[in-house]
């Protein structure tokens, strides 16, 4: 049973017109399979969603002189694709002795190469400013579906504003990595838009929406093609079941699959197929949402999982088993978060419908003050958090991994070091140093996942605990397990980020290093210090 079906049965136990609002509900769900997608009404609704969602991008950009996080093999990705003339690159050298292999989706880095070929902009400018648009733009599909969902747009509203501030989702979209992942949830969440209304109507313009929109995906990030496909069988089970709405399905999955074939298909003859499950064994597949969930058990994590346990009670459908799979299913938790706060828009409304139904409160007169209320507040209150959290060098959840010394320190190293030299760069900023320097780094996880799971596991654990060390004892033991054999190391002097984590250096290893006999300073600011490895 769908669940607009079901909010009309649930309201029919409170109105006695109950009849008739079953009758407006189908009508208008039936309009909008058919017809236009927006509607007069919706311009008011969804404009304190879109402005949320700006307000957001500007406290972004004004507390980000650089982005957050990192991007730097993705640019490197779409410089090589220019280079190659258009062409598939197989290797992205630099990152490690060998490179790492081009297995990834190719959509976003062709993207970013046009963009980048034909303005000029710097990498970091375009991985700043490019995410927080898109960031933007996916505010649309989930008004939209809850509002369809739910029939009431208020509630779509409520859902996409919990979404626009939440800075558990914003941290993977809106920062340099949100090159790739912001377009990926867009598509995404449009063609799980469109997949309702198939599994509703069967009209063939959704259809081909949905193929269009899975095609992307694919083509965009393997993650959240899982998310789609996971999400499109379960809009089947609770919207259709029949044998043509399976058809349909198919023809989505199979469908896109074809036509991204001449990506995966040239990527399996260059590196095989198992390339695939290489890169899969290291983000927990299918499934790995459980030891996430209970390894990181907290409060916030169980109050989606108790809405969604409520609506599983009132005989809803959808919402509470999307919940289970992003929760569950898929091992990024931004996925449940998304998720998660249209269930708790709904079982909030749900709830007050069913313990307040003969209160003032559940009136329509009274209702849209207490939606536009919540909207002032959740607004208010969600871009004050990220304005403060954007603005704290310890506590905020999007910290660039580069600044001015380490931009300098790069163009050092571009300029004055063998186009052949080797380093190993501590901490974070070494994602962005291969792009920035042409010159390689030995450890670093970035891109390892192609080659296989034990290598990335690997590289990521020589380079979180290198990134680490306040002794040069430390460094040498890490360097000799990783077997790598440096010609310069890159010491970042102070605070510094490693995997998204703020950590101090007391100048422990740099006083440790200036007293060796194996390394001696080439460069230093007052962020950073480059020692050069002696040769006997």
């Amino acid at each position: 049973m769908g669940d607009s079906t079901e909010s009309a049965g649930r309201e029919a136990s409170t109105d006695s017109s109950a009849s008739a609002i079953r009758d407006r509900w189908a009508k208008t769900a039936k309009r909008r399979d058919e017809t236009a997608i927006f509607e007069a009404a919706d311009r008011l609704w969804l404009a304190p969603v879109l402005i949320a969602g700006v307000a957001v991008y500007l406290v972004y950009l004004a507390t980000h002189q650089y982005p957050g996080f990192g991007a730097g093999l993705y640019m490197q990705i779409a410089e090589e694709i220019v280079g190659h003339g258009y062409g598939f690159p197989e290797r992205i050298p630099y990152y490690t002795a060998d490179g790492v292999p081009f297995a990834y989706p190719p959509l976003m880095f062709y993207v970013s190469a046009v963009i980048l070929d034909l303005t000029g902009v710097d990498p970091i400018t375009l991985s700043r400013f490019l995410p927080g648009l898109v960031t933007i733009a996916y505010l649309v599909p989930i008004y939209l579906l809850v509002r369809d969902v739910r029939n009431s747009r208020p509630e779509a509203t409520a859902a996409a504003l919990l979404v626009a501030v939440n800075p558990q989702i914003l941290k993977w979209h809106i920062s340099a990595g949100g090159v790739v992942r912001a377009p990926a949830v867009f598509f995404a969440l449009c063609g799980i838009y469109a997949g309702y209304h198939l599994f509703r109507s069967g009209e063939r313009r959704w259809l081909v929406a949905s193929l269009v929109l899975f095609t992307l995906t694919v083509l965009t990030h393997p993650t959240y093609t899982l998310f789609f496909v996971l999400t499109f069988l379960l809009l089947w089970v609770a919207y259709d079941r029949s044998l043509a709405g399976l058809v349909s399905g198919s023809i989505v999955g199979f469908g896109g699959a074809i036509l991204a074939a001449p990506w995966w298909i040239q990527v399996v003859q260059a590196f095989g197929p198992t390339v695939f499950f290489a890169a899969s064994g290291t983000h927990g597949g299918i499934g790995g949402g459980v030891f996430e969930f209970l390894s990181g058990l907290f409060p916030w994590a169980i109050v989606p999982l108790v809405a969604a346990c409520y609506l599983l009670a009132a005989r809803y459908v959808f919402l509470p088993l999307w919940f289970l799979i992003a929760e569950f299913a898929v091992q990024q938790s931004r996925f449940a978060y998304l998720v998660g706060s249209i269930v708790l828009v709904v079982a909030a409304v749900e709830f007050g419908r069913r313990r307040l139904a003969a209160s003032r409160l559940t009136r329509p007169g009274v209702r849209a003050p207490l939606f536009v209320a919540f909207i002032v507040v959740t607004s208010t209150a969600g871009v004050g958090y990220l304005a403060y959290d954007m603005t704290d060098e310890t506590g905020t959840e999007t910290p660039p991994f580069i600044d001015d010394d380490d931009v300098e320190a790069m163009e050092w190293a571009a300029s004055e070091t063998d186009p052949e030299a080797t380093f190993v760069v501590m901490g974070d900023a070494a994602e962005w140093f291969p792009a920035k320097t042409h010159r390689t780094i030995l450890v670093g996880p970035w891109g390892v996942e192609w080659v296989s799971s034990e290598a990335y596991n690997r590289q990521l654990d020589a380079y979180a605990n290198v990134s680490a060390c306040d002794s040069e004892s430390c460094v040498n033991r890490w360097l000799d397990r990783s077997d790598a054999d440096p010609d310069y190391l890159y010491v970042p002097r102070g605070g510094y980020v490693i995997r998204g984590s703020h950590h101090v250096q007391y100048g422990s290893l740099e006083r440790a290093l200036r007293l060796s006999e194996r390394y001696e300073p080439a460069y230093e600011n007052e962020g950073v210090v480059i020692f050069r490895r002696v040769r006997e």
